[in-house]
């Protein structure tokens, strides 16, 4: 029994040893609130698990490995840590502390909802404390703003989306009314085409018409210019018989007497 004291005593020198580092980095990475040393922080973080690995039971030492996990922007290692903690433990002030820690890393990671969750949870089991009601608050306030934002973006959306809608609209409108254009354009070119086509047979025939009728009238008066010649030989012919009757009988007469 002595001997089995002896080790449990060395035992638990070794990991209060492993706790008094840890909680040496913790301090000297805090000296500076302003600029917090993250590699003290890692530090920290080793002594204590080293710490845990002897007694994983121990409720203090897993929060301050929490909380150095938390001081290194770990935040969902640190909120699963700190969960872990309020389940673990049945005294109320204990488990509003680590869920209002669960609820800061929550809301250092954007989960809004969940962080708001977590501070309503630390309430219901110490109502009084001050500290997790602002956050509370603030939590709300954040996802009010996000909604708004998220609100005036959607809106800006649907707008575009109309704009963009009512300028291809516009854009196809013209389109038609240029393209009624360009066909109206093109039936009225091609009725004068048309007109002119029909304009120019129109003067072709014409012009076919009156060389037939100047053809026809030229037949004709060839026609009659060669009958008029005819009966002006034929006149001819017979005066020339005439004459030559009238010298024959002369000529009789003048051989008679």
């Amino acid at each position: 029994m002595l001997l089995l004291a002896l080790v449990m005593n060395g035992q638990a020198q070794e990991e209060r040893k492993f706790i008094r580092q840890g909680n040496k980095y913790f301090s000297e990475a805090m000296k500076d609130a302003e600029r917090p040393d993250t590699a003290q922080f890692n530090k920290a973080e080793i002594e204590y698990r080293k710490a845990i690995n002897k007694k994983p039971e121990d409720q203090k030492w897993n929060f301050n490995l929490a909380d150095a996990l938390y001081k290194q922007n770990k935040f969902g290692e640190s909120a699963e840590k700190f969960k872990d903690i309020a389940d673990r433990t049945a005294d109320k002030v204990e488990k509003s502390r680590a869920l209002h820690n669960m609820g800061n890393s929550l809301l250092m990671n954007n989960k809004l909802d969940e962080s708001i969750n977590a501070y309503k949870e630390a309430l219901r089991n110490n109502p009084k404390d001050l500290d997790t009601k602002y956050n509370l608050l603030y939590a709300m306030n954040m996802k009010k703003k996000q909604q708004d934002k998220q609100k005036k973006q959607d809106q800006n959306k649907d707008k575009n989306k109309d704009k963009d809608k009512d300028k291809n609209k516009d854009k196809d409108q013209n389109k038609d009314q240029n393209k009624d254009q360009n066909k109206d354009k093109n039936k009225d070119q091609k009725d004068q085409n048309k007109d002119q086509n029909k304009d120019q047979n129109k003067d072709q025939n014409k012009d076919q018409k009156q060389q037939q009728q100047q053809s026809k009238i030229s037949k004709q008066n060839a026609e009659q210019m060669l009958q008029a010649l005819e009966n002006n030989e034929k006149k001819t012919q017979e005066k020339v018989k005439k004459v030559q009757a009238m010298k024959a009988e002369s000529k009789k007469v003048e051989k008679d007497w």
